[in-house]
């Protein structure tokens, strides 16, 4: 079976572009928010509340991706991020950085959450059965190519010229990506209900649980794991990895997105390995490869200890990274894959968002406690990725049994 078709090539051109543009934007502002204030609290807490609108557009993002038009979506959507950038350049510098940071992070975050769905939703319907699990691995392979990228080319401009090159270079991106998907058919069947978006989510959220409880009870499970993970170790990584880098090992804004690349290249790594294997890849071996993103985490905290010079600890964290992110990457193919395969098509939009947003609740409340947690330990900041490394690893080897019922 043929993989790239025209349309679904277009989706894949049209995420390269639009994910790059929001991978220098990720990348570029809470490290200028970082180095502003100097603060790893502040820095967790407003990393923290952009997750919250995410979370809660990624429901609403489902709900809209199941009813309309899903390349309308990805259009209108790219567009209005470029248009926030573009009223953010002039504020800069003449507003407060901290409520400025929070208002456009957590617009942007919203605008992100409501667009994946729609990506995700498409996939099955411009990919044959076959070639689904190769589709998925393509679109995470395009994310963490677009994650490689934009660390690198980000840091490099930050550390050069500051942050507003990077503000016209991600604008230019969205315009680009939404003038592009204009030309991209996703097949649309209109629904006549006339619900109000707000009472559409009600109402799918209220047939997604239905469905959940009656006949894929062992998804609560899944959420749980995943909600769990969530909170004890992406956390981490998300807070820690640019206060390790900067902040405790003192190390330029180019090396942090060195580090931040090599996240990309180990998801790209991931989404080779998903593709490449996908009819050995089992969904009941999940746990291995979240045991693997503990034992990063692990080599991470051990990487601070004072008696490692900085650049090997620097170079550790980088390495972790990759293989962190490999594992992640690895995990989330074959997870999306069973749910794609075990999921109607007309509540197949409205389960990924659920999936994505209810275990992604508690990412939030952990970035903000880890970043107190650097502060208040901030002599001893190797304690806090490996007590995480600890949690993270007693969550793994707990789901053994839900991913091998998930899996039958």
């Amino acid at each position: 079976m043929k993989l790239f078709k025209r349309d679904f090539t277009m989706v894949v051109i049209g995420q390269i572009i639009s994910l790059f543009g929001n991978a220098i934007l990720r990348f570029a502002l809470p490290l200028y928010l970082l180095r502003e204030t100097n603060s790893s609290s502040l820095f967790g807490a407003v990393t923290a509340s952009s997750f919250i609108p995410m979370i809660i557009f990624t429901l609403l993002g489902g709900v809209i991706a199941d009813r309309k038009n899903k390349r309308n979506i990805m259009v209108i959507l790219d567009f209005t991020t470029a248009a926030i950038i573009l009223l953010f350049i002039p504020m800069l510098g003449k507003v407060p950085i901290v409520p400025l940071m929070i208002a456009v992070l957590m617009i942007l975050f919203g605008i992100s959450g409501a667009y994946q769905p729609a990506v995700q939703a498409s996939i099955p319907l411009l990919t044959e059965k076959e070639t689904l699990m190769k589709g998925n691995a393509v679109i995470n392979m395009v994310s963490t190519l677009s994650g490689l990228l934009g660390p690198i080319i980000g840091g490099i401009l930050f550390g050069s010229f500051g942050i507003l090159p990077i503000l016209f270079i991600s604008t230019g991106c969205f315009v680009f990506s939404a003038v592009m998907e204009i030309f991209i058919h996703i097949p649309y069947v209109k629904q006549s209900d006339n619900k109000s978006v707000l009472r559409a989510a009600g109402f799918d959220l209220r047939e997604c649980l239905a469905y959940v409880k009656n006949d894929k009870p062992i998804f609560l499970s899944v959420l749980v794991i995943l909600a769990l993970f969530n909170l004890v170790l992406s956390a981490a990584m998300v807070v820690g990895i640019p206060i390790m880098v900067v902040q405790v090992l003192e190390m330029s804004d180019t090396a942090l997105g060195i580090t931040e690349a090599a996240m990309g290249l180990g998801g790209l790594a991931g989404g080779i390995i998903a593709g490449t294997a996908a009819q050995k890849m089992k969904l009941k071996n999940g746990w291995i490869t979240l045991v693997l993103c503990s034992l990063a985490a692990l080599l991470m905290g051990i990487s601070l200890f004072e008696f490692i010079p900085p650049l090997v600890g620097y170079i550790i964290i980088t390495a972790g990274s990759f293989g962190a992110m490999c594992a992640a990457t690895m995990f989330s193919v074959s997870l999306f894959t069973a749910v794609q395969q075990q999921t109607p098509p007309h509540l197949l939009g409205k389960i990924m968002a659920v999936i994505t947003a209810i275990s992604s609740c508690s990412q939030p409340l952990g970035q903000a406690v880890y970043g107190v947690l650097f502060d208040t330990l901030s002599n001893m900041p190797y304690t806090v990725m490996i007590g995480s490394a600890a949690a993270s690893m007693a969550v793994a080897l707990g789901s053994k049994r839900i991913f091998e019922r998930l899996d039958k």
